[in-house]
């Protein structure tokens, strides 16, 4: 008698979905009031503006911009999303193997280092509108290059969407702190629009997955040619907002003044080279998450519903960006670097123990979400961090050239790890833990070294 061996699928229960969605919604609609609440408690300080707060004359014209950027940047978001959705199925669908699709990471990879750590230098210099520009130009690019040649160059691809994501990195979040001091608007909105910028990001790269999803259908051909169309559609929009809606107060920086400035104001600054470690380390970390996340959960054999558990990351980390506005808005007594000394150790923590201790499916998913929601805290506290130490004009290069380590580390780990089969998955992922520790260090020494009162220094 023959014995029949039951398989099943695990997938994510709906119950996650539902609580991740009422838990964002609560804490987006119960923050005024919770903020409105602790400042009426206190007789000696007024009400606060809340998070909605945009009425009178000067902040109609502030919660405008924000909403134009916000705008902007989630059309960015569902591009950068609709190529990464695809994956190993798209480089499958062209004829590459698995070695050549390591390739094709390292080759992404060797271009962020040699030409995307250099465009935040280039977007300081001619203006981060400009950058932001090419970042759509690009996206054309590779959807013409795709659409009309039946077998694109990869490798063609990997290049221009690697330097999109470097500049995705940076580009947008330089230009809109810009403008938003040349501009005059209120300060408070930056760190609303730092959290806004990682909620919409991340709720954007869902509806490009089901967007994508919706665009494969049954018939392969059909749909890698109609994704092209697209991001050919999204960049065009794209490039028509950023044309005729964004405006950008032109600035002519000489090469030479730039790099005393950035000689002065960054090498020269030791607490600046903290929070560039802190960046590097979190850039490493959330790389190798990516590229490892999927082995992990598949590993011995598991049959897994990737597709349903990618929405419960970016879901867990729209949740931890709305916890920062409660974190910064006075009802707690943390310090940025605090919140971030006890994000970094989370962080660590979750990766310590995907790397040296076997786990069920089901407690992957549930560290991989603490992962992600860790990741919503610290994305919108380093982008304060940021605005407090780092000069306006010099942003883009501190952001981009303190990359290229990690990207450099990453490299290495693909060459020797995944090609090479010289280094286990799970020592790739006890290195990133390091970092992560180290980079919580960082931010308990910048603590303790502390900030002078902020200057007009930032606008050299």
């Amino acid at each position: 008698m023959a014995v029949v061996v039951e398989t099943s699928v695990w997938e994510p229960s709906p119950a996650l979905y539902v609580f991740i969605f009422f838990a964002c919604l609560f804490s987006i609609l119960f923050f005024p009031y919770a903020s409105g609440t602790a400042n009426t408690s206190a007789a000696s300080v007024a009400k606060a503006p809340s998070l909605f707060d945009h009425g009178g004359s000067p902040t109609a014209s502030s919660f405008r911009f924000q909403r134009n950027f916000l705008l902007l940047y989630s059309l960015a978001s569902v591009m950068e999303g609709l190529w990464s959705v695809f994956g190993e199925f798209e480089l499958a669908y062209y004829g590459l193997s698995k070695e050549k699709m390591v390739l094709y990471l390292c080759v992404g990879f060797a271009a962020s280092i040699s030409i995307g750590s250099l465009l935040g230098v280039v977007c300081d210099l001619i203006g981060p509108k400009k950058v932001c520009f090419f970042f759509c130009l690009l996206h054309l690019l590779v959807g013409l290059l795709k659409r009309i040649i039946p077998h694109p160059s990869v490798w063609m691809a990997s290049i221009c969407l690697s330097i999109t994501s470097s500049v995705f990195s940076f580009g947008f979040e330089t230009w809109m702190v810009v403008q938003h001091d040349e501009q005059g608007h209120r300060q408070d909105m930056l760190s609303e629009t730092f959290w806004l910028m990682s909620f919409f990001e991340s709720a954007c790269l869902i509806g490009s997955q089901v967007f994508s999803n919706w665009l494969i259908g049954n018939n392969a051909e059909r749909s890698m040619a109609a994704h092209s169309t697209a991001a050919i559609f999204l960049a065009a929009i794209s490039l028509v907002c950023l044309t005729k809606g964004c405006k950008e107060i032109p600035h002519k920086v000489a090469l030479k003044e730039y790099r005393a400035s950035f000689r002065a104001y960054i090498v020269g600054d030791k607490r600046i080279w903290l929070l560039a470690w802190a960046q590097a380390c979190l850039h490493f970390s959330v790389a190798v998450f990516w590229i490892l996340w999927a082995p992990t959960i598949v590993a011995d054999g598991r049959e897994v519903h990737l597709g349903l558990i990618y929405p419960c990351f970016l879901g867990s980390r729209m949740l931890g960006s709305t916890v920062f506005p409660w974190l910064i808005s006075g009802l707690s007594s943390l310090r940025t670097e605090d919140c971030l000394v006890y994000a970094f150790i989370v962080l660590g923590l979750v990766m310590s123990i995907t790397a040296y201790d076997y786990q069920e499916v089901g407690m992957l998913v549930t560290l991989f979400c603490i992962f992600h929601a860790g990741l919503g805290v610290v994305l919108p506290s380093l982008a304060r961090l940021r605005t407090m130490y780092v000069p306006n004009a010099l942003r883009g290069g501190m952001i981009s050239l303190s990359q290229a380590p990690a990207n450099a580390a990453i490299l290495l780990f693909l060459v020797q790890g995944k090609y090479h089969n010289n280094i286990g998955n799970s020592t790739i992922i006890a290195f990133s833990a390091l970092g992560l520790f180290t980079a919580a260090g960082c931010m308990h020494v910048l603590k303790r070294w502390g900030k002078q009162p902020y200057q007009n220094w930032h606008k050299l």
